[in-house]
C-alpha cells in the first residue's frame, strides 16, 4: 500500500525536478502514518523501526519502502543520460545549440539555465561515478577528470597533470590542439615530461569518430534503468540470507513482517507483554523457550542447537 499509492502519487513530479525537503518530509510523515498507525489519524502508537530501515531494500534486511530522495534522483539522472549521450530528442539538440556549442561542458557549479536544468545538474557526480565513457566523437567527455577508454588521466598522469593550463578541455579539444606542449605550463618537470611521452603516444594512437560518445554504465549497458540506478545509489550491505528466505516464505504478510521486526530485533516491550513475555532476551526466548515455540518445533523434529546466535539456530531449521 504505502509504495503502490503513496510512493507513486509523486513520481511524475520526481521525474521533472528535485523535490524540495520539506516535500519529502510531509510524504513520508503520511507513510509513516499508513505503514504503522492505519487509518487512526489520532492513534499516537510510535513507529517499530527507524525510517532508513524500512526504506532499505528486503535483499539488504528492510522493508523495500522506496526512499523516495534517490528514487527522485534515480528518475531525473535520466536526463542527465539524454545530454551525455545527445540523444536526438529537441531539447537535448536546444541544449548544447544554446549553451555548449563553443566545447564547454557543464559542471556541478553552474548557475545558468532553468531549474529544471540545474536541478539535473547537481547529480552529474553521481552520473559519472556509475557510467565512464566510450569516446567517438569526443565532445561530451572531459580528458583529464572523466573515465574514459578505462582511463581516468588525471591518476594516469599525476606529475604532468598538475602542469595542465585547462583541467575541463573535453577530449576532442586535446586532439586537436595543434602542439600538445600549449596544453601545459612550461617548463615540465623531468616525471612530468616522460609522462609527456607517454601521453603523446596515447594522442597518436587515438582517432575521433563521428558518431556522439556512448556513456556505459557499470551494470555493463549503455541502457539506462531507474531501477538499477536506484538500487546502486542505495548501495549493497552485507546482511544474513535469512532476510531473502523470509520473503519468500508463503506465511501471510503480516506474519512475515512481525518476523522482520523479531529478527532485526524491534519487538516492543508492549508487544511481547501481550504474550506474557518479560524477559531479557525476547529474541531467543520467543524462538526456544517460550512453551508454544517448543511444541511447535517438537512436531516438525526440529532440535535446538547449542548456540546463542539466532541465525545459527534458523539456518540449522532450514537446513
Amino acid at each position: 500500500m504505502v509504495n503502490a499509492i503513496f510512493s507513486a502519487l509523486p513520481i511524475f513530479a520526481m521525474s521533472t525536478f528535485l523535490l524540495p525537503k520539506t516535500v519529502i518530509k510531509q510524504v513520508d510523515k503520511y507513510r509513516k502514518q499508513c505503514l504503522w498507525r492505519g487509518p487512526d489519524l489520532s492513534s499516537k502508537k510510535p513507529s517499530k523501526a527507524a525510517w532508513q530501515m524500512v526504506c532499505t531494500s528486503k535483499d539488504n534486511g528492510g522493508l523495500g519502502v522506496l526512499n523516495l530522495q534517490t528514487h527522485n534522483e534515480s528518475l531525473l539522472l535520466k536526463n542527465l543520460h539524454k545530454f551525455y549521450n545527445q540523444v536526438n530528442i529537441p531539447w537535448v539538440h536546444l541544449l548544447w545549440a544554446c549553451y555548449y556549442s563553443n566545447g564547454n561542458l557543464p559542471m556541478t557549479h553552474v548557475r545558468k539555465g532553468s531549474f529544471w536544468e540545474r536541478d539535473s545538474l547537481k547529480l552529474l557526480d553521481q552520473f559519472k561515478g556509475m557510467a565512464p565513457a566510450l569516446v567517438h566523437s569526443g565532445s561530451s567527455c572531459l580528458f583529464w577528470l572523466d573515465v574514459w577508454n578505462n582511463h581516468l588521466f588525471s591518476h594516469h598522469f599525476p606529475h604532468l597533470f598538475s602542469f595542465v593550463r585547462n583541467q575541463k578541455l573535453t577530449v576532442l579539444q586535446v586532439v586537436h590542439t595543434s602542439n600538445p606542449l600549449d596544453l601545459f605550463h612550461l617548463p615540465l618537470s623531468d616525471e612530468a615530461y616522460h609522462e609527456f611521452q607517454d601521453l603523446l603516444l596515447v594522442l597518436n594512437d587515438f582517432h575521433l569518430q563521428t558518431e556522439p560518445d556512448q556513456w556505459i554504465y557499470i551494470w555493463g549497458s549503455p541502457i539506462f534503468s531507474p531501477k538499477k540506478t536506484y538500487k546502486h545509489l542505495t548501495g549493497s550491505p552485507q546482511v544474513h540470507p535469512v532476510f531473502r528466505w523470509l520473503w519468500k516464505t508463503s506465511c501471510q504478510n503480516k506474519r512475515k513482517i512481525f518476523f522482520w521486526l523479531l529478527l532485526r530485533d524491534r519487538l516492543s516491550t508492549r508487544q511481547l507483554s501481550r504474550r506474557n513475555i518479560f524477559l531479557e532476551d525476547y529474541n531467543t526466548h520467543l524462538f526456544l523457550t517460550y512453551p508454544f515455540a517448543q511444541t511447535c518445533r517438537a512436531s516438525l523434529g526440529l532440535l535446538v542447537p547449542q548456540s546463542d546466535d539466532q541465525y545459527a539456530t534458523i539456518v540449522m531449521f532450514r537446513a
